[in-house]
């Protein structure tokens, strides 16, 4: 298994909810494809560098772990798929 780092945007008017069941739902994927959740890190509500779907804030996350490359595709997978997450990029952690 590779060490992944994950940042991701969410659309900044969610509820608070709502964020926390998207973290939730990322994490339920990575555990149950046999990965590890290493750390979650909210840096939380920021200004973006340019609008997204008529946004200019968004809510960031890093999320940091331990999975083969099929708990990485369905992640991409959901995130692709809703339109709450404006942004999101995984990158293998050296």
């Amino acid at each position: 298994m590779k060490t992944y780092e994950m940042i991701y945007v969410l659309d900044a008017s969610l509820a608070d909810e709502a964020k926390e069941a998207f973290g939730k739902k990322f994490e339920d994927v990575i555990t149950s494809k046999g990965g590890k959740v290493v750390s979650v890190d909210k840096w939380g509500v920021k200004k973006l560098a340019y609008p997204i779907n008529y946004k200019t804030d968004g809510d960031y996350s890093v999320m940091t772990f331990e999975a083969d490359g099929s708990a990485v595709k369905e992640i991409e997978r959901i995130s692709d798929l809703s339109v709450e997450v404006l942004r999101r990029m995984i990158t293998v952690k050296a």
